[in-house]
């Protein structure tokens, strides 16, 4: 199976791609700065913007880990419109590491509808939600939404654990909803080699 990974030098990125070459995928890792990625691995170094169909239609799966920096979330929309467009029509799988923005915390409500707009973490919550929308109305698109618990750990511990939910917020035994960027890795190369949500939004929390 080939697998590219957008995003492999960030840290969900590098999990995810530490993750696929464990199982010992076919990984290329597309990034613009190759001398970040901290093991060897076949690299497409180009801007997101700049992927074409023609370059994509050639893997299996392409995973979006793709992250902005702060004060240009709105790349989250546009960067995910450039790859519905150019993934449209063909056999590849777009996986998206997804935001917690998107979960319903109810029957009615996800947990942007119930954010401030003032805090710190909105613009990227919100845009996230936007990208994910647009995702969800592509049509001839085989796509992939997964995500996080509501506190998603970037050094928490890989337990090898996690959880399975639909669109909805989940938590734990404990009363939290959160997982770690490592687990949350496994789960999403676990999908990557046997697919159960074709065209669907879940997550995961441990």
């Amino acid at each position: 199976m080939k697998v590219a990974i957008i995003g492999a030098t960030g840290h969900a990125g590098s999990l995810i791609l530490a993750e696929a070459l464990n199982r010992n995928l076919a990984v290329t890792a597309i990034v613009r700065h190759p001398e970040k990625l901290e093991v060897e691995v076949p690299i497409l170094v180009k801007d997101l913007f700049e992927l074409t169909k023609n370059e994509m239609e050639f893997f299996d799966v392409v995973i979006n880990a793709f992250r902005p920096p702060v004060g240009k979330e709105q790349l989250h929309q546009t960067s995910l419109k450039h790859l519905i467009t150019i993934l449209r029509g063909t056999d590849t799988r777009l996986i998206v590491v997804g935001g917690a923005s998107s979960l319903f915390i109810d029957d009615k409500h996800r947990m942007i509808e119930l954010s401030d707009p003032n805090a710190n973490y909105y613009p990227t919550a919100y845009n996230m939600y936007q990208a994910f929308l647009d995702l969800k109305a592509a049509q001839q698109l085989n796509w992939t939404y997964l995500s996080p618990a509501a506190n998603f750990i970037p050094d928490g511990l890989r337990t090898g654990h996690y959880q399975v939910s639909d669109d909805h917020l989940r938590k734990n035994a404990a009363g939290k909803s959160e997982i770690s960027m490592a687990d949350y890795a496994i789960a999403m190369i676990d999908e990557v080699i046997e697919p159960r949500h074709l065209n669907q939004h879940f997550s995961v929390y441990s």
